[in-house]
């Protein structure tokens, strides 16, 4: 199944799924049964899930389905309790280490690395990235994310699919210049990254992805195009750690909690900084930048000027 957080013409912001070419209020369609957030939901997802099935599919002549065409798609998890981002894929970390005159480092293959993000930052599909005043070097990154949807701690890696509720498309965005700088200090990357990470258009559950799996992950083709012109290909497959192996580490002494996100890491080829300005200069306000990974969707974002002020 895929699951959404989407507005109404009325402006309520609720959860649901997907079905065809309309989506579903949970809350709704159940009389209160479900809840009205996808954060809720996820508190409780194997016995929410069950509910689910009892509502699923819905008729047209039942109360909570509408048509895609009236409703707008929000980031389907929209305040998630913690976003860690792993490093996970072996040709983003050599090329792009490669290219500023650094060799790999072998504690890389030793444990699956991670930092923490601003999880109240995120954005979803359509929504504008608006670019720090202070950078000019700005970056998206090809990613996936991996949606606890149970509560667990010191889980092995060999268990960890019982604790994933769903993947989605994700974006981190970076500001590479203020990365740059500030991770030569030897903390970081903050403020290169905490500005917005964006995902969507849906949360696709894990058994939904079950026939696809290959290597440490799945076989699933990743694009992002600028302005229409592709320049990052890659595949999920190629994971040098699986979600498994991140789960593990960021559970060790820790207890992991439903609605947390795992991101991926870039995806080979994911990014301006490992493609080189030769391929590509940095964004800029105005330019669109979209996202693909097969069964996954599409997620288009695009840039504009200065900082929101409110």
């Amino acid at each position: 199944m895929k699951f959404v957080t989407f507005e109404k013409a009325d402006k309520t912001i609720r959860s649901g799924w997907l079905d065809g070419d309309f989506v579903v209020d949970m809350y709704e369609v159940s009389d209160g049964k479900l809840p009205e957030s996808l954060l809720e939901f996820l508190d409780n997802s194997e016995e929410n899930m069950k509910l689910v099935m009892n509502f699923a599919p819905v008729t047209s002549e039942q109360k909570g389905r509408y048509p895609l065409s009236e409703i707008r798609l929000k980031a389907p998890l929209p305040m998630p309790r913690s976003f860690r981002d792993f490093y996970a894929f072996e040709q983003h970390v050599k090329t792009a280490r490669e290219n500023r005159g650094l060799e790999m480092i072998p504690e890389w293959y030793e444990i699956p690395v991670f930092y923490f993000s601003n999880h109240l930052a995120f954005k979803g599909p359509d929504d504008a990235i608006m670019k720090p005043n202070e950078c000019e070097w700005l970056d998206y990154e090809l990613e996936i994310g991996c949606i606890i949807g149970k509560k667990g701690k010191n889980i092995r890696a060999e268990d960890a699919d019982h604790y994933i509720f769903g993947f989605c498309i994700l974006n981190d965005w970076s500001a590479r210049d203020l990365q740059r700088k500030e991770m030569k200090v030897g903390l970081g990357p903050a403020k290169g990254k905490d500005f917005s990470t964006s995902i969507g258009p849906w949360i696709v559950t894990k058994e939904e992805l079950e026939s696809l799996r290959y290597g440490k992950g799945y076989d699933l083709p990743m694009m992002a195009r600028v302005n229409g012109t592709l320049l990052s290909n890659g595949n999920m497959k190629d994971l040098h750690y699986s979600f498994g192996e991140m789960i593990e580490r960021a559970s060790v002494g820790v207890t992991l909690y439903p609605g947390e996100i795992i991101g991926s890491g870039t995806v080979g080829t994911g990014c301006i900084l490992e493609l080189g300005q030769k391929v590509h200069r940095w964004l800029l306000p105005g330019d669109q930048v979209e996202l693909e990974v097969e069964h996954l969707g599409i997620l288009c974002n695009k840039i504009t000027d200065g900082n929101e002020v409110k």
